[in-house]
Formats: structure tokens, sequence, C-alpha cells
């Protein structure tokens, strides 16, 4: 046995890895065409199609990280929009098959989904099938579809829009004996709200349910113009499968296999040919991702699509809930550089689906893409959320498209700590702080703000405050110069409410409504592109070679991934935990929706 000491030289070792990535892949590249499913003969390889878009698996904004930088092909939810059009125009597909399966999406990527999918119904049959339906998914396929299965076993869940909030102040502070010192700056912000109330303030109480009464209404409409006979059912479910078919909410009660062959016998298509998700062939674009992961993705193209999603950080910022996804100021910076240095670069479109975050990251975020504005169109496609710092990047857009049910606004700040001094006293923890200046009363406290063993005095909590008021102010100045308005005008929409796309748009906080489509062609538009450019998307997967660094470097992002292990909280808390991570690190002032949530 070698000694510890006897190992192989550093660029032997990265040699030895790469030697076993390629036998990797050529196992990969031997694996050949995908056979059959059980049970099914053999399909021709051309002739008139049915196109299956699977969606079952999910459609993230951004792609979910493989081994070695890989990521599966055609997952993300830009890809399906794409899919989808391309499905549209190809002669050859004679119908379209879009498999929900149990997936859950956003409010908004479903009525964007639903726009997509009612072109293609214009010009050729569309059949949707899934296990169960939610309200999303279900709002897509009504308008979308000109035939809607479900499984035998299935259910349609329209139930109704609503949002909940869980409130801690009781458990923190009456039980646990936590002190909680959180301040915020707008009225209707109440992102302190779930930690220092047992119920939400009437300002919060009015903000959210004004939202969602606007979705409610985008939400109603879309079943009226797609499947007006449903519309008047759709919030009396859940409903079984038989129910469903019996209310009109779906034409048919079939197994997915039984959905497939009736598609492909309405439209007389000869085989499958499935394009998205679980089943799509593996052809040149693996290769090209391989190389991409060796030696780094060099491509461009006239538009560049960069995809920000999740919580906005500092690099370094994590933690339990802030677990390294999200946006970082760093992997992002170095995307916008390059689009800013690339001369090909003509457009940018930036993709946003955020509940903000760092104060500091999201205004270093914004200088750069206000330089990139200088240059080039950066035309932004509101996704799900662009909210509080989310909005803060949005701001920037020469031009902000958003889908009616996307959430927008937010525009206010919060910040504070969580501290455990009182709580550690009973079981006889005690902390002591020594003020190296001696005589001045709030000495003490200011010294050690910072501690989570020191409650804030009022002095100190005045001084957070003026420190807060000036990031809430500098918030509105970087509004109203993205925006080209006066601060005046942002104004009268700021103090942390929250308002539909539609509402926004009314407000002057968005200017066109649609989706990521929509977003594309306006960027085209203003950098005097013809239709047909080149897309490029760009994204912070590392390279191999980044991935085999230094030992030192590989043992950190090995404990990185440890560390990063999901924990079991509900997904809709972790997106606010996530947006509030970095109260817990170095950073005491952040800019976060007053919930974390997602209607579907």
């Amino acid at each position: 046995m070698r000694e510890a000491d006897e190992r192989p030289p550093r660029g032997r070792r990265r040699a030895i890895a790469l030697v076993g990535l390629v036998a990797a892949l050529a196992a990969v590249g031997c694996e050949g065409r995908r056979r059959a499913e059980t049970g099914q003969a053999p399909q021709p390889r051309s002739g008139p199609a049915l196109v299956t878009i699977d969606l079952s698996g999910g459609v993230p904004e951004v792609p979910p990280s493989g081994m070695l930088g890989l990521s599966p092909k055609r997952q993300t939810f830009d890809e399906a929009l794409r899919v989808v059009e391309k499905a549209r125009k190809d002669s050859a597909a004679k119908g379209i098959l879009v498999r929900f399966g149990s997936a859950t999406m956003g409010l908004a990527r479903a009525e964007e989904l639903s726009a997509a999918l009612a072109r293609a119904k214009a010009d050729k049959p569309v059949f949707c099938h899934a296990e169960g339906f939610t309200n999303a998914t279900y709002f897509a396929a009504a308008r979308g579809c000109s035939k809607i299965y479900v499984a035998p076993a299935g259910e349609v869940e329209t139930i109704g829009l609503a949002a909940q909030i869980v409130y801690f102040r009781k458990l923190l502070v009456d039980e646990l004996k936590l002190s909680v010192e959180i301040l915020q700056v707008g009225k209707f912000k109440g992102a302190e709200e779930p930690l220092t109330r047992d119920g939400p303030s009437e300002e919060a109480r009015a903000s959210l349910e004004g939202v969602l009464s606007d979705l409610r209404e985008t939400w109603l409409e879309g079943f009226r113009t797609g499947r007006p006979e449903a519309a008047k059912f759709v919030e009396e479910g859940p409903f079984g499968a038989a129910k469903a078919k019996e209310r009109g909410l779906v034409d048919e009660v079939l197994y997915f296999d039984e959905a497939r062959d009736k598609g492909r016998a309405a439209c007389q298509a000869v085989r499958d040919d499935v394009r998205f998700g679980a089943g799509v062939h593996k052809g040149d674009g693996d290769l090209a991702d391989v190389l991409r992961v060796l030696s780094g993705d060099s491509a461009s193209a006239p538009i560049a699509l960069i995809r920000a999603a999740g919580s906005i950080r500092m690099s370094g910022e994590g933690g339990l809930f802030g677990d390294g996804s999200g946006i970082s100021e760093k992997e992002l910076g170095k995307l916008l550089l390059r689009v800013e240095k690339d001369e090909r670069i003509k457009a940018l479109v930036l993709r946003i689906d955020s509940p903000g975050g760092s104060a500091l990251a999201s205004d270093l975020l914004w200088h750069q893409l206000m330089r990139i504005r200088d240059k080039k169109p950066v035309v932004v496609s509101v996704g799900e959320m662009a909210a509080s710092g989310g909005y803060y990047l949005a701001s920037t857009g020469s031009v902000i498209v958003a889908d009616a049910t996307s959430i927008v606004g937010s525009i206010g700040v919060v910040g504070g700590k969580v501290g455990v001094g009182d709580a550690l006293e009973r079981f006889g923890v005690h902390a002591e702080t020594f003020p190296a200046k001696r005589g001045d009363q709030g000495a003490a406290t200011r010294a050690a703000y910072l501690s989570t063993f020191v409650r804030w005095d009022e002095p100190t909590r005045d001084r957070v405050r003026e420190s807060m008021k000036g990031i809430y102010d500098l918030f509105l100045q970087r509004l109203a110069e993205g925006r080209r308005v006066p601060v005046e005008k942002i104004t009268p929409s700021a103090e942390g409410q929250i308002f539909s796309g539609r509402e926004a748009k009314t407000r002057g906080l968005v200017d066109e409504l649609g989706g990521l489509g929509t977003a594309l062609a306006k960027a085209k538009e203003l950098a005097k592109l013809p239709e047909d450019a080149k897309l490029v998307i760009l994204d912070s997967r590392p390279t191999l070679f980044e991935l085999l660094g230094d030992d030192d470097e590989i043992e950190a992002r090995a404990r990185g991934v440890v560390a990063g292990l999901p924990v079991t909280v509900p997904e809709d808390l972790k997106v606010l935990l996530r947006a509030l991570a970095p109260l817990a690190g170095t950073e005491r002032t952040v800019l976060v929706p007053a919930f974390g949530f997602r209607i579907e």
C-alpha cells in the first residue's frame, strides 16, 4: 500500500480522472438508439409523427446540476417553449401530446405554456394527459389543449387560489425566549411579520388579498377562453376522474399509453417523436455538452439568454437554507461581464424568477446590468416573480416583459437578527460584552450590535433604521434611473406592495405583458436583428478542468455538497428562508417579499 505522501503528482491524478471520464463517455456513446418501450413494436424512423412533450419531470427555470457539470438535456422551461414552437412549425408533426404526469409548476409558467400551446392548437391538435392536474397545470391544459385526458385513479385538483403564511412569534419569543430584532422600511413590506406577529397586519393582508384577487381573475379568464364549460366548476374541486369527466373538465379517462394511441390515431401519425423530457433520443447535442464541460463554452450568438432564478446572495453566503443555489453575485457577474465584452452579442435577455435577497448583491448586479444596457439592449422576462431584489435587477431592462400572473414589486427593505441570548440564559449560558470605550451608556450595545447574544437598545435600533432608510432611498433611486422616470413616479408603488404582472403594467413597473417568447422577439427588434437570429444560453456551470482544480478545491467542493444536502423543510418555506439567509451571515439588510409562497 502507498504511504500518504506517495500519491501520484497532482497533474497525473488529473490525467487519471480524465482517463476515467473518457471511459465513461465511451460507454455512453455505445448506447445507441433508444430501444422501443416494452410491448411496443419498432416504429418507423420517418413519416407523420405525434410529438410528445413530457413535462412530468418538471420544467425548472435553470437546469439541474449533474455529474461533472453535465445536466439532463431539454429539461428547462425555456427549452420546453422552444420545443412547442418548433413542433408547431414542423410539417412532419401532425399532432402534439403533452404529458403533465403529476408535476407542479407556478401559475406564471402555466400561463406562458398555455399561450404557446394555444398557438400550436390553432395549427394542429394538441392532446394533454395527466395523472393529476393542479390549479396551474389544468389552467395550461384548459387553454392550450384540444383534448384533455386524466388517469383513472387521478384527480383534477382545481380548488381555487389561496396563500398561507406561518407565524412563529409565539414559538420564538414566548416559548423559546429568543429576541427578534427585525425592522422594515415600507408599510406594506411585512417580511418580518411571520417572526414578530401572530397574524398579518392590515397592510400585509390588503397587499396579499389584492394580488390574489387579481391573479384569480386572470386564472378564470383562461378557463372562460379555453374551456368555458368548465369555468363555473374550477373552484369546486378536487374532482375524481369520473366526476371531472361528468363536469366537462376532461374529455376522457385514460391511461397515458391509451391517450398516446388515441392521439396518434386521431392525427394519423405512424410514429412517436419524444422531443422533451424522459425518452428524448440522445444525439449530437450530448457531445456538444461534453465538449463544453471539457473546455468551457465559447459559443456565441447575437442574442444571449441568462436565467437568474432563486434568492440573490453574495458569493460565499450559504448555511442551512442558503445552500449555494440561487443567484450568486460572483457567478452571475461573470456571465454579465462576458455579455458586456463580447461584441458578437447584440442583445441580452435576462429571465428573472427571484424573491430577492442580499441588498448589496442586488446593487452590484444592477450596476453591471446598467453598464451592459449602455452598450446593447437588455430585455427582462419575469417568470413567477421579480420581487424586491428581483425587481431591483429587473429595473435595468430596456424593456420589462411579465406574465399577467407574475408577482412584481415588494419595493422595500427588511433588516435585523434573531437573538439567542435570553434563550440561553434559561439554561445557564451567559454572554458578557466588554466595550473598549467606557462611559458611553450605549457603547456596549452598539459595538456588539451584530452579536446574536445582545438585544438592541432604542439608540441602536434608530441607527439601524436610519441605515435601512438609506438603502430604501437608494433602491428608489436605482429604480427611477433604470425605468427612466422620476422617483415620485415610483413612490406610489413602493412601501413593499406586491402586484400581479397586469397591475404592474398599469403602474408602469412593467412595459409589456407576455412571456419569454415575447421578450426574445423584443430583443431582436431592439437590436435590429432578423427573426431567425441565433440564441446562446449562458450559464455558470463549471468546466471539467475547474472541477478538477487543486486538491484543496476538490475537497472544498465535496464539503459544499455535503453542506448543501436537502433538508426536510416545505419548499415554500425554503423560498423565504433562503432569501433571508444573508441575515445569518455578515449582512443585516435584505430585499425580500413579505412571504415565501408559490401559487400553483
